[in-house]
């Protein structure tokens, strides 16, 4: 563990190597890959407990997240500017360090990841991408790794590319479905739009500061201008906000859904999607330092809060549900990040992370047991799938935060710093927790409860799906007691919950429940409701029409541009100047092939006028 805390390059070479090696094996043993691919969540699960242990516990401000590290660190140069030593000195490097926050953050990754591939084994067993997938895991996790310990922005934008990358061969892992391929097209479109806005605030950073090493940045902060600062970190926030799908670049979510269930656990609810918030939280006193950039982390973190809750109401798909749902709590991140909390935005990343995951892998089990995803034809499944029934249970009540469960703990947390910032964003918030007990009631009783709906039985999942299941529900139910413990070793003050705020969210909260179990009355499901609340259900079912919107106002009109820029610049302009071109020499050269005719007097002629012009040029020129 030791040789570990000190070499955390591990957690991102050792991943690479084994994705290399499970796409050789796949060919010769399909069953030893899975069990050969673990080892990369094993080992960057070894990296964060390593490093967690070698920080001492009091640390002091040494464990913040833009100082140097305690665990580990090294790199090397990518390449130098200019030509001199001290210049050279201030090139671009790939460094690797690791803090409290990475460390936990490595956890995190470790576990999910671990879990996740276990849960595979059923899931995917029998899929002819059994190799593919594992292989495109474990770059993930390498990946995702090398974004957490970079211990600057240059090495995590690369870590950053990968994951995104990663998550978009993922998306369109079954590329044979239209709807799969044109889902991860979505995504990594969307995506590189945030990316842009990310790789912008670097470039300003690297232009003022002259590197891009977190302790560096920060340390010159006070020399820059306010002007530079802000600019910066709004530009930040753009990646921060297409990284992890919030306002108004969130679109790409709910489609990823196309992607395998087991992949939506790892990536688009745990580790990937959350990489916005720890960015955040990587470079904080840049965002202390410009409250236009706070401003507008709250205002993105509230309004995706509330409309993506809202949103989950009315889906038919429980990944969809769980998809919104992820959108809304990473909303209730940033809008503890635009408070000005970022170590109880990080504390709700982790808890998050574990019922979270235990909810999609637990969808993923209905899934695998009712061979649906439409909760119309489910029902009744409680009887048929106890186990994944009192799993969901703890996840739901980790996500509608009932207490003692996690949930309870982060997400009221967060209610309550909002609410001290901006009462008018706490009281958003306080709405959302009880659109998320609406829509969480719902579904629990529209997946679990009544008669089934459809034809068939269902059947409880294998072993090697409901271990990981049981395995994630202990710290879904248990991680919100570690908070003082985190932000302790975050070197932050511990954050007191309010009595009255958590009581009033949770009984919220309680009431939402209420009456998404009411609304699904009835034999019909919620299908009377949706003929009655008309326009409101069709508004909520298609995300308030924000896809057509994105559609009609971006897509349509840059795809008619793009055509006609193929049909004049493109056909007519370059392909006709290339084409012209062509037709010309072959004119020219069929005109200039008559003079070769073959006659002796023809070619004395010509050669007689040609001396008779050379002479006449030269009487002319030498003049």
């Amino acid at each position: 563990m030791a040789a570990l805390a000190s070499a955390p390059w591990l957690g991102f070479a050792l991943p690479m190597v084994l994705a290399a090696l499970v796409a050789v094996l796949g060919r010769v043993s399909k069953p030893l890959v899975a069990w050969v691919a673990m080892l990369a969540p094993l080992t960057v699960l070894g990296v964060g407990i390593a490093s967690l242990g070698a920080i001492p516990a009091s640390a002091g401000e040494h464990a913040q997240p833009w100082t140097s590290s305690l665990a580990g660190s090294g790199g090397f140069l990518w390449f130098a500017v200019g030509q001199t030593a001290a210049r050279a000195a201030g090139g671009l490097t790939i460094g690797w360090s690791v803090d409290t926050l990475s460390a936990v953050m490595l956890l995190v990754v470790g576990v999910v990841a671990l879990m996740v591939m276990v849960f595979s084994i059923g899931y995917m067993h029998g899929d002819p991408g059994w190799t593919r997938y594992y292989a495109l895991l474990c770059l993930f996790a390498g990946s995702m790794t090398l974004l957490v310990i970079g211990d600057s922005l240059a090495t995590l934008f690369v870590g950053w590319e990968l994951v995104g990358v990663c998550s978009y061969l993922l998306i369109g892992f079954w590329y044979q479905k239209p709807s799969a391929a044109a889902a991860a097209v979505k995504a990594f479109l969307t995506t590189r739009v945030g990316d842009v806005g990310l790789l912008i605030g670097i470039a300003i950073l690297w232009s003022n500061t002259g590197t891009l090493r977190y302790t560096e940045i920060m340390r010159q902060l006070p020399q820059q201008t306010p002007g530079v600062v802000t600019a910066a970190a709004v530009c930040i926030a753009v990646g921060a906000i297409g990284k992890s799908a919030q306002f108004p670049l969130h679109i790409w979510l709910p489609d990823a859904m196309e992607g395998p269930t087991p992949v939506s656990a790892l990536i688009h609810a745990a580790t990937m999607v959350a990489a916005g918030v720890f960015l955040v939280a990587r470079v904080w006193p840049l965002f202390e330092a410009a409250p236009a950039a706070r401003t507008l982390l709250l205002v993105v973190g509230v309004i995706s809060a509330l409309g993506a809750a809202l949103a989950a109401v009315a889906q038919r798909d429980i990944k969809k549900v769980l998809a919104y749902s992820t959108i809304s709590q990473l909303g209730f991140m940033f809008a503890a990040l635009g408070a000005g909390a970022w170590a109880v935005a990080i504390f709700h990343l982790v808890t998050h992370a574990a019922f979270k995951s235990l909810l999609f892998l637990t969808s993923g089990s209905v899934i695998h047991g009712a061979e649906t995803q439409d909760m119309r034809e489910m029902g009744g499944l409680r009887k048929e799938m106890p186990v994944t029934f009192v799993v969901w249970l703890i996840g739901v009540g980790a996500l509608v935060g009932i207490w003692p469960l996690a949930g309870f703990f982060s997400k009221d947390l967060v209610i309550d710093v909002v609410w001290t910032a901006q009462p008018l964003a706490g009281a958003a918030l306080l709405l959302a927790a009880f659109v998320t007990g609406l829509y969480s009631g719902r579904a629990t009783r529209l997946t679990f409860f009544g008669d089934r709906r459809a034809d068939g039985h269902a059947h409880e999942s294998p072993a090697t799906m409901l271990v990981p299941l049981a395995v994630l529900a202990l710290p879904a139910a248990v991680a919100g007691f570690a908070g003082s413990w985190l932000f302790t070793r975050l070197s932050e003050r511990p954050e007191a919950l309010s009595i009255p705020m958590s009581a009033t969210a949770m009984l919220l909260a309680l009431g939402g429940v209420a009456v998404g179990w009411l609304i699904v009355g009835g034999e019909r499901g919620d299908e009377a409701l949706e003929s009655r609340a008309g326009f409101l259900w069709t508004a909520s079912a298609s995300a308030f029409g924000y896809d057509a919107l994105v559609y009609k106002v971006v897509v349509g009109p840059t795809v008619a541009v793009a055509r006609g820029l193929w049909a004049f610049v493109d056909r007519w302009v370059i392909d006709g100047t290339v084409e012209g071109t062509a037709a010309l020499a072959q004119w020219l050269s069929t005109s200039t092939s008559e003079v070769q005719n073959g006659d002796v007097q023809w070619y004395g002629a010509v050669i007689v006028l040609a001396i008779a012009v050379m002479l006449a040029m030269t009487v002319w020129l030498g003049r």
